[in-house]
């Protein structure tokens, strides 16, 4: 008879965890992404600029291609490639966002199994009874001398808080919302690690050719201004030439150590991209990539993770709308108890002892003193926000894109201008050398021409520089290809599912 009761007891709560009831609060359906046609107005030319120089090569767009999901891979660097792997693998930044992720699928977890699934707890207790026996006086029919005495239980309780109206549903919504919006930031540490990367090599990698270029044009003007003393001490040239010889020499000399600088704290920076202490990473032959793929501008929204980070946040504040909501209305519970209950523990277990209770509270909210209403409009008023947030992110990814895009454009043409002035530079220097050879110029004429081809190539350099860097922007601007990661590295859509009760 015990267990029966008790079966029954677990059988009433089991039948109320089926029940389903009403959700209040909006129902979240994602934004619809901007309806436009392309990135900017007027679209840019399908292929940049070309220059015959390394680097420079013409780089063409093509629309409508996903970003790959390995982009780096594009550059055609082999070390590059093992660069960013090492960073994915060992970044401390990585680890962070992914340990959060962990944290926000466990507190999913734990909230289903306590909503969803009914609560049971089992009990044992023991106490002693003793009363004065003065307790009884009016009444005789009671046999006093049962006292002192002790009482044993042991009780299984099954209890479960129907979900009427929604409360727990959009509570667990909301945790839901925030295991994506994790997720997202996930994917969009790994896209910022690799781009760092690459465009710190590439800083790296430009920074280490401009320091050498540097050191020989110091040299050439070292050199010059030995020339410029000695015409000066035999009366060729005027003191005026000696000082502006001079100051341009302590002028070049000037930027040595700043660009030294630049190039330590790029290593440094590197190495922390990798998780390793500062040290050197110098990358050699970093290749252009020759065509740029170029998602659908209406697949944009759902492209970046940062775009859908901030989708998860404006779905987790309309969930919270729907709490808020559900807080306003009844909440009933439902429980059952069964057990045993002698003065002897060694009969615990036999018949004759057992007991089965059923019960149900109701609790309707009355006067909260206008806190609960005030909770609903808060909510309301956050989800508002994330709507304003959400929309700033996509016009800012948009923007992103198309200064991206622009300034490959313009990067492609000053890379041209600069090639040609360098190559222009050479010419006036081989001229120059021929007809010092020749008895034409002066040796100081030739170290400036070669001097001045020196400046150019410097300047040639920086351009390229900033050609692979904005290639690498524009992939991270487009999303980064996430989306075509292997399905064992993808971050799934789905929590875990609950431990079994």
């Amino acid at each position: 008879m015990r267990s029966r009761r008790g079966r029954r007891a677990v059988s009433v709560c089991a039948l109320a965890a089926t029940m389903a009831g009403c959700s209040v609060g909006p129902d979240f359906h994602p934004p619809k992404p901007p309806e436009v046609t392309r990135y900017t107005n007027p679209p840019p030319p399908a292929e940049t600029a070309s220059a015959d120089v390394p680097g420079g090569g013409s780089q063409r767009l093509v629309e409508g291609r996903d970003v790959p999901a390995e982009w780096w891979g594009l550059f055609r660097c082999e070390a590059l490639d093992a660069l960013v792997r090492r960073a994915l693998s060992d970044s401390p930044r990585l680890v962070q966002v992914q340990a959060k992720l962990s944290h926000a699928q466990q507190d999913l977890v734990a909230r289903r199994g306590a909503t969803q699934i009914p609560k049971i707890d089992a009990g044992l207790s023991a106490n002693r009874v003793d009363v004065s026996s003065g307790s009884f006086e009016n009444t005789p029919q009671v046999p006093v001398q049962l006292f002192p005495l002790s009482l044993y239980a042991a009780t299984v309780r099954v209890s479960y808080t129907l979900d009427l109206f929604g409360k727990s549903r959009r509570e667990l919504e909301a945790l839901r919302a925030t295991v994506e919006y994790e997720q997202f930031e996930v994917e969009a540490a790994r896209l910022m690690l690799a781009g760092n990367v690459v465009t710190t090599a590439i800083e790296e990698a430009s920074l280490r050719e401009q320091v050498e270029a540097t050191g020989e044009i110091i040299s050439l003007e070292a050199r010059a201004l030995e020339i410029v003393e000695r015409l000066e001490q035999i009366g060729g040239v005027p003191r005026l030439d000696v000082v502006n010889q001079r100051a341009e020499i302590a002028r070049t000399r000037g930027t040595l150590p700043v660009l030294e600088r630049r190039l330590e704290r790029a290593r440094h920076r590197l190495a922390v991209y990798l998780g390793a202490l500062p040290g050197e990473a110098e990358l050699p032959d970093i290749r252009l990539p020759d065509e740029l793929p170029v998602s659908l501008p209406s697949e944009l929204a759902r492209r970046r993770p940062d775009i859908r980070a901030a989708e998860a946040l404006l779905h987790e504040a309309s969930a919270r709308v729907g709490v808020a909501t559900a807080s306003l209305y009844p909440q009933i519970t439902l429980s059952g108890t069964a057990g045993s209950l002698t003065t002897a523990i060694g009969n615990l277990l036999s018949g004759g002892t057992g007991f089965a209770l059923l019960g149900a509270s109701l609790a309707q909210p009355l006067f909260h003193g206008g806190q609960l209403r005030a909770e609903k409009r808060a909510a309301v008023a956050a989800y508002e926000q994330a709507g304003g947030a959400y929309r700033e992110v996509v016009l800012e990814g948009f923007r992103d894109v198309a200064d991206t895009l622009s300034a490959l454009d313009a990067d492609a043409r000053s890379l041209h201008e600069r090639a040609e002035a360098s190559s222009l530079a050479r010419s006036a220097f081989e001229i120059a050398s021929k007809r010092y050879d020749a008895g034409g110029v002066s040796l100081l004429e030739k170290l400036d021409a070669e001097r001045l081809m020196r400046s150019a190539s410097l300047e040639q350099i920086d351009a390229v520089a900033d050609r692979l860097a904005d290639s690498a922007a524009l992939f991270q601007a487009l999303g980064g290809g996430w989306w075509a990661e292997p399905e064992d590295r993808t971050v799934a859509a789905q929590a875990p599912p609950p431990p079994a009760p």
